[in-house]
């Protein structure tokens, strides 16, 4: 996505995927702090780690208690997350209909606090987390809107929710086959809104139940592509070119 829109404006920068064990975090300072460094992405599992290699964090970040967006300004680093922004704009042409509601999200993972966020920024009045382990996780989210309930009671709570979110590993590879909800259940996601942050592939199996059940819905490809958007905003101060990086994407990620 951002050597694409690097050329797009002619940008002499160049976007690395780099891959970091534990016992090299002592050493990242140096290459933070490189003249030729612009900024970074982070990824789990160092999105809370990081913040203590930054300067500063942007109120979003803090908030989330976790960044994956690092900008160079000068001699400081900066930590933001964009992954709130990524995941709302996707939803806003739904705003209206999905202010004051109930969303489901299952998973509380490394996604989940900055789906929150972008939750209640919103206006949803009650988020409903489902986690295999709710007594464990229960502590995690001190939220008034945020409850935390077991896969084994969500369809208590899915007639009235108006939108649906899977924020876990399930329908990615080695799970493609698979989707957090059975196949019996799948009536419940009829005439809702269907979300999905699993982006390859591009239709997963929740995706797919949720439209032969009558559901709208959105894949994982749409956060992705904003969250990038605003990190290399951040990085430029320009915009992605979104129909030539949805293209890329499209072509490059297996439906």
């Amino acid at each position: 996505m951002h050597n694409t829109a690097a050329a797009y404006y002619d940008i002499d920068i160049t976007y690395h995927a780099i891959r970091l064990e534990q016992h090299e975090l002592s050493t990242l300072a140096a290459h933070l702090n490189d003249t030729s460094f612009k900024g970074a992405n982070i990824t789990i599992p160092y999105k809370q780690v990081l913040m203590d290699f930054v300067d500063r964090l942007d109120e979003t970040a803090s908030d989330i208690g976790a960044i994956n967006t690092i900008v160079k300004d000068s001699y400081s680093l900066a930590g933001y997350n964009t992954d709130s922004y990524g995941f709302s704009v996707p939803l806003e042409p739904y705003a209206e209909e999905l202010e004051e509601g109930r969303a489901i999200v299952f998973g509380t993972g490394g996604a989940t606090k900055a789906i929150i966020h972008a939750l209640d920024n919103l206006g949803f009045i009650e988020i409903v987390l489902i986690s295999r382990n709710p007594s464990t996780n229960k502590g995690s989210f001190d939220k008034e809107s945020v409850r935390v309930e077991g896969y084994d009671s969500w369809t208590a709570f899915g007639e009235e929710a108006a939108l649906i979110v899977n924020a876990t590993p399930i329908g990615m590879s080695p799970k493609a086959d698979e989707a957090p909800i059975l196949e019996e259940e799948m009536d419940i996601l009829s005439g809702k809104l269907c979300y999905d942050i699993v982006y390859s592939p591009l239709k997963t199996r929740f995706l797919s139940l949720a439209e032969e059940a009558g559901a709208r819905t959105i894949g994982g490809l749409e956060m992705l592509m904003y969250q990038g958007s605003r990190s290399f905003e951040l990085w430029t101060g320009k915009s992605f070119p979104i129909k030539e990086i949805r293209k890329k994407l499209h072509d490059a990620i297996k439906t």
